[in-house]
């Protein structure tokens, strides 16, 4: 398998290191090609492109994997799909809903693999959680809240915590219950330094059986925050992906009145490693991915509803 990486910016390199360690490193492309590694710049195995035009040329590239802003995304995986390339995009797969479209029947038209890093669904937590919830171990599931703060590091850059951040809840929520949200039905931004840029926003929904919903997405928080908890009539599930060990515990109340803890036993594979592998997989066995072209389209729907209720509520409030 030859795979290309694209983009080697801060979580670029994680997949170069991945692909690389899988040995299906075959290229990687960078604009700033002083930024790769001098580890994989001394692999002369390894081919250097700082043209992307270039890279898709390739007879023997048989899928690219882009890690680059964004805003780019959707032209970038146009070009390498129409040129007959396999493609794995980190998410979000585009940044407008008709965007995810074209790639997605693009990807279907041609008979490709067109996968979205929608990482946490091949987290081994949160698959022990899904497997927990579809036991019914939890109960009759209720409500779930997702936190996910953290500082913003890519100051000075356009960009909006919820399409860089919500993509991760939403996609790990509609996954553990196997379902899609009925009804975005309320959501709150701010943006701190009022240039338009969102960098606190919560948003409200509801999923089939009236299982109520909740995101709350930050880029002002100096504490970093990954929880997800899941409360059903029965017990309580919480995921902190913040913690090294132990991220998954399931509380429930006794009889007593006491709280009691359960540390489930999952798998310590890196979450990244096992959707690299996904991605490999999909290309080799011809199969579907997890997070495939349909997830990924919606995905974006649900942010593009978002973000419409979003500008809609700025224009109401310069109306007052």
């Amino acid at each position: 398998m030859k795979i290309a990486v694209i983009g080697c910016g801060h979580w670029g390199k994680n997949l170069v290191r991945n692909f690389y360690e899988l040995g299906s490193l075959y290229a990687i492309c960078d604009s700033h090609l002083e930024r790769i590694d001098s580890y994989y710049r001394d692999d002369n195995k390894i081919k250097l492109f700082s043209d992307f035009n270039e890279l898709i040329k390739d007879p023997e590239l048989e899928g690219i994997v882009i890690a680059t802003p964004s805003d780019t995304h959707f032209n970038f995986a146009k070009k390498a799909l129409s040129a007959g390339k396999h493609v794995y995009v980190e998410k979000p797969l585009a940044q407008k809903l008709i965007e995810a479209q074209e790639l997605h029947k693009l990807a279907e038209d041609k008979d490709l693999v067109l996968m979205v890093g929608h990482l946490l669904l091949y987290h081994p937590a949160v698959n022990k959680l899904k497997q927990i919830i579809e036991n019914g171990e939890l109960g009759d599931i209720q409500y779930l809240n997702s936190d996910r703060r953290n500082f913003n590091k890519n100051q000075g850059r356009h960009a909006n915590v919820m399409w860089d951040l919500a993509p991760h809840d939403f996609s790990m929520m509609s996954y553990i219950l196997s379902a899609e949200p009925n009804e975005i039905t309320n959501v709150k931004a701010w943006a701190s330094k009022q240039d338009d840029e969102v960098d606190v926003v919560h948003i409200d929904f509801v999923f089939p059986g009236n299982i109520g919903a909740h995101i709350h997405n930050s880029w002002l928080d100096p504490q970093k925050q990954a929880l997800l908890t899941v409360n059903g009539s029965k017990k309580t599930a919480v995921l902190n992906d913040t913690f090294k060990q132990n991220k998954l515990e399931i509380y429930s109340i006794n009889d007593d009145g006491a709280i009691t803890v359960e540390r489930p036993v999952y798998s310590n594979d890196e979450p990244l490693r096992l959707e690299c592998k996904h991605f490999l997989d999909c290309i080799e066995k011809n199969l579907k991915p997890t997070s495939g072209g349909a997830n990924g389209t919606q995905i974006v729907s649900y942010l593009e509803e978002c973000q419409k209720k979003i500008t809609e509520a700025n224009k109401n409030l310069a109306l007052t």
